[in-house]
C-alpha cells in the first residue's frame, strides 16, 4: 500500500512526532510505502487559528491520504479531543478524510525523555558519565514542563561548562534525537501512545479498505 500522510500539530517543536510515526509504520504486518510531510503551523494558522481552520489549510496545501491530528491534553480526555477533531473535519467540509490523532499527555517532548544513550549522543557527547537521572518511562508523562526537562538533560548530557552550555541549542538538540532513537517500543507502556498507535491502526485499516475497493488508494483533493 502505498500512503501520503500529513502531519498537523499544536507548534513547531512538535514536528518531532514525524519520526514516530514513521517509525510505527515501519511496524505494521504489511507493507506500506508512505511519503510525510509537515503542515508548518506558521503556514496553516493565516486565516485563524481554530482547529477546523487549520484543518482546511493544511488540506489545501498538505493534500493527503491520512491526516495525523497532533493535541496536546492538557487535561482534556482523549475521546473529547478526537470529538473535537471530528467536529473540525465535518465544518471544514471534509468528513471524508481519514485521520488519525495523537494525544500526548502535557507535552510531545515526554515521549523522548526514555533513552540515556540516544540522548548523550543528540547532546554530542555519547561518551559522557554525568548521570543523567531520566525519571522512570511511566512518571515523564506527569512532569509539570517536559520540555523544560528535555532540554535541561540535554543541556547536561552536553557536559559543556556553563559558559559553553549558553551557545546549546536543545531546541535543535531535540531533532537530533528523534533521529537517534532507533526503537520506540518503550512507549507502548504509556496509555496516550498506545492510544495514538490504535487510531493510527484503524485509519490504515480504512485506508485498505478502500484500496480494496477502488483498487488503489483514492487520493481527495
Amino acid at each position: 500500500m502505498r500512503i501520503r500522510y500529513t502531519l498537523l500539530t499544536d507548534g513547531s517543536s512538535d514536528r518531532v512526532l514525524l519520526t514516530i510515526i514513521d517509525w510505527l509504520l515501519a511496524q505494521l504486518p504489511f507493507s506500506v510505502e508512505f511519503q510525510s510531510q509537515w503542515a508548518d503551523p506558521a503556514a496553516v494558522n493565516n486565516r485563524g487559528n481554530g482547529l477546523e481552520s487549520r484543518i482546511r489549510e493544511s488540506h489545501s496545501k498538505y493534500p493527503c491520504d491520512l491526516l495525523v491530528v497532533h493535541r496536546d491534553s492538557e487535561s482534556i480526555p482523549h475521546d473529547t479531543r478526537t470529538e473535537e477533531v471530528e467536529r473540525a473535519l465535518n465544518s471544514a467540509g471534509l468528513a471524508h478524510q481519514v485521520y488519525a490523532i495523537a494525544v500526548p499527555v502535557r507535552m510531545t517532548e515526554a515521549w523522548f525523555l526514555f533513552d540515556e544513550s540516544a540522548i548523550r549522543k543528540a547532546a554530542g557527547n555519547p561518551n559522557g558519565r554525568v548521570s543523567l537521572s531520566l525519571p522512570p518511562l511511566h512518571q515523564c508523562e506527569s512532569l509539570r514542563d517536559p520540555k523544560q526537562h528535555l532540554y535541561d538533560t540535554l543541556r547536561l548530557a552536553s557536559g559543556l561548562s556553563a559558559r559553553r552550555a549558553k551557545k546549546f541549542r536543545p531546541s535543535a538538540a531535540v531533532y537530533r534525537l528523534a533521529q537517534e532513537i532507533e526503537d520506540f517500543r518503550p512507549l507502548r507502556t504509556l496509555a496516550a501512545f498506545a492510544q495514538f498507535e490504535q487510531s493510527l491502526s484503524r485509519a490504515l485499516d480504512q485506508l485498505r479498505g478502500r484500496e480494496s475497493v477502488s483498487g488503489g488508494v483514492e487520493r481527495r483533493r
